[in-house]
């Protein structure tokens, strides 16, 4: 046996023997899986899929075994492929390929499978290279640990591929592998590079026979006819319409040259990578567009930093490609790579959706009726994402407040604060906790609309100036400043009773203040007294905080281009820091002018006097009076907002056929933890086994028949 197997005796054999758990992972683990590693692997795996409970899984194999010998259940093919795994329910099933499928759990090849086998398998399901082990098993036909040729060739002739196609099984790259005599044993390591490189072989054995003149071309026809059976797992429908056409011609007969058929076949092997590429430009952008030149160039810079390449006749491909889909646009966006790949890309998000609904069928559908109703859903998750943000800032907006307020001198029974930690204390001391929350009802009812107007204003003009997934840095700054101006409205009103109220428990004597004292005591012209210092404060803010937020959750992507939940946070919270601190000065202005002056205090009659004064009675650090509660206020406040807004999209996703948000979601391949079965009684890895057998066939083209053949008359 080749060097790369492990050798120890076959442990799962009939009898009176007693299997504990750990040697049954060692009879199907053990083959790849050094044992003083088995431990880490074990515990990687339980995190990914649990194991199924024994107890629960003897229940199940009990349900399904149908024979009894020596006082032992068992399962027979048919139990467990069709019955159990619910595969091949037709009624004129192919029977070799049941038993081939089974083989994968029926270790000891006698065509039972003992519940031992069935937990082991289980077992098997569940490690990261499940497809492999799987398949080994299907080729291991003596319960050997180990392939022969002849064991290869029999169930390799029997795949759909090889049946269609033929193969040359004397051939140099089988005695590569087997020896020159075919006599060598091969273990599973070895099995695993050989299955990867059998269908390059296959396909370059097909093109020599094609190629009759053996002037190294074939015709369109018979690159369409290998490409449909040898390599048919790896082509999408797109691909398949398009094979002719791609190759350069119109019609079948014109020729296509190896080196093409070579990089053709190389593109598609390689989509993983063309992802990769597209995803680093893109940053999360889901509508971003590549042109061939700028994929070229990224080409160059990822080839620097990975051990992987993609060649310029690849690239060229994949755009001609690629330009099928829409004809006279020579650039590629994300629905190209999906069109393309095929593993039949899925959408996924971090967070499971709990609605997906789509508006349009198409960007071409989409109307104002259709903008509009995208306006109020955004409109919708920005309220609920506001009122989030501020109660969980509300008591650092409150402290803020007063330490922008306090002036030099003294009022009588009012609180004096020595810093921001002060101000918090003292709070809590002559107001309680409550205090901290003074002043908050009307800060939901306002914020609200004021943060869902901010951020469906920023998205509607980024929409707006956004082309083929870009928009420029201006462009970001213009969105940001409209939907700082735009908040306004809502902002003053709600800032100037949020204000009075939180500086009414500065004094402790007096009358007691409340919402409507304050409302009666500024009328509706009041509430938009101090607007001016607003606009000098938000327009800024917003022009500084969405264009870093947005480049801020560019860089924290991942490979994918997704940002996951904590990349959504650290980029809000980050993009808030300059912008609040920055914009300080107006801030302070704003309070100045909308809180009431006492007895003895500077009175402020618009922006300029309050600015002059200011500067006169206090210097100019005054302006800068509770920047670090602003910031402490602000970054947090503006995390949880955005953090909650963008997470609030991916729960309930609606696609009105605008722009997605970017960072949100992304393409990612389908993995086997997504096609898990539904099925109660799949407990544990079971809940791979479909999706496994599925992956072989599409992953190394191991399609095996469904039917049986009907004879001739």
């Amino acid at each position: 046996m080749e060097g790369g197997a492990y050798h120890h005796d076959h442990p799962l054999r009939r009898g009176n023997d007693v299997f504990n758990e750990s040697q049954l992972r060692s009879s199907i683990l053990g083959k790849v899986v050094p044992f003083a590693a088995m431990a880490k692997c074990e515990e990687s795996l339980r995190a990914a899929i649990p194991r199924a409970n024994s107890d629960v899984l003897h229940n199940v194999f009990e349900k399904y075994a149908s024979i009894d010998k020596d006082g032992r259940k068992f399962m027979t093919d048919v139990d467990f492929v069709r019955r159990f795994l619910g595969l091949f329910p037709e009624e004129n099933y192919n029977r070799e390929s049941v038993r081939l499928l089974a083989s994968a759990a029926d270790t000891s090849k006698d065509g039972l499978i003992s519940f031992e086998e069935f937990q082991a398998f289980e077992a098997s399901l569940c490690a990261p290279d499940a497809l492999y082990l799987t398949a080994f098993e299907i080729f291991d036909n003596n319960a050997s640990e180990s392939i022969t040729a002849d064991e290869f060739e029999a169930v390799i002739r029997y795949t759909t591929p090889v049946i269609e196609s033929g193969f040359d099984f004397n051939c140099e790259f089988i005695k590569k592998y087997f020896g020159a005599k075919k006599n060598r044993q091969i273990g599973y390591h070895a099995f695993c590079q050989l299955l990867h490189d059998f269908y390059e072989e296959q396909g370059l054995q097909a093109f020599k026979k094609f190629d009759k003149d053996g002037d190294g071309s074939i015709t369109a026809e018979d690159f369409r006819t290998i490409m449909t059976t040898i390599k048919g797992h790896l082509l999408t429908k797109f691909v398949r319409d398009n094979i002719i056409a791609v190759s350069g011609g119109t019609s079948s007969s014109h020729n296509v040259r190896f080196p093409f058929y070579q990089a053709f076949n190389s593109m598609l092997s390689k989509i993983e990578l063309f992802k990769r590429v597209y995803t680093t430009l893109a940053r999360g952008s889901l509508d971003y567009t590549v042109t061939k030149e700028e994929f070229l160039h990224a080409v160059q810079a990822y080839a620097q930093i990975t051990p992987y390449e993609l060649t310029p006749y690849e690239v060229e491909i994949f755009f001609n490609l690629a330009e099928l889909g829409h004809p006279g646009m020579r650039s590629i966006s994300l629905k190209d790579i999906e069109a393309i790949d095929p593993d039949r890309l899925k959408r996924v998000s971090y967070i499971t959706r709990l609605t997906e609904f789509n508006v349009v069928a198409s960007k071409e559908e989409r109307g104002a009726g259709t903008a509009l109703l995208e306006s109020a859903y955004r409109f919708t998750l920005g309220s609920v994402a506001g009122a989030c943000g501020a109660t969980a800032v509300y008591p650092i907006d409150l402290v803020k407040t007063r330490m922008q307020n306090q002036r030099t001198g003294s009022y009588v029974g009012e609180v004096a604060y020595k810093n921001s930690f002060d101000c918090f204390k003292k709070v809590i001391r002559f107001e309680g906790v409550r205090g901290l929350y003074r002043g908050l009802p009307p800060q939901i009812v306002g914020v609200a609309p004021e943060k869902a107007i901010k951020l469906t204003m920023n998205d509607l003009v980024r929409d707006k100036l956004t082309y083929d997934g870009r928009i420029s840095l201006i462009s970001e700054i213009i969105a940001g400043g409209c939907a700082g101006g735009s908040q306004v409205v809502f902002t003053n009103p709600l800032e100037i009773v949020k204000i009075r109220l939180q500086v009414a428990g500065e004094i402790t004597q007096g009358p007691k203040i409340n919402v409507f004292t304050v409302l009666k005591e500024l009328g509706f012209f009041g509430l938009y007294k101090g607007a001016q210092a607003c606009f000098l404060r938000d327009v800024p803010f917003s022009m500084i905080y969405f264009p870093a937020y947005a480049h801020a959750k560019k860089l924290t992507t991942d490979e994918q281009g997704i940002n996951s939940p904590g990349s959504l946070f650290c980029s809000a919270f980050i993009a808030g820091v300059p912008a609040a601190a920055l914009v300080t000065p107006a801030d302070v202005i704003k309070t100045r002018l909308q809180v009431a002056a006492r007895a003895g205090q500077t009175t402020y009659h618009g922006v300029f006097d309050c600015t002059r004064k200011i500067m006169a009675e206090e210097g100019p650090k005054a302006f800068w009076k509770g920047t670090g509660a602003r910031v402490c206020r602000s970054s947090p406040q503006f995390a949880v907002t955005l953090l909650t807004y963008e997470l609030l999209q991916r729960l309930f996703y609606v696609d009105f056929g605008g722009t997605r948000p970017s960072g949100s979601e992304t393409s990612v391949p389908s993995t086997l933890v997504d096609q898990t079965s539904d099925n109660a009684d799949h407990v544990g890895g079971y809940k791979l086994a479909a999706a496994t057998f599925s992956g072989i066939e599409h992953k190394f083209g191991l399609f095996l028949p469904k039917f049986e053949a009907v004879a001739k008359r």
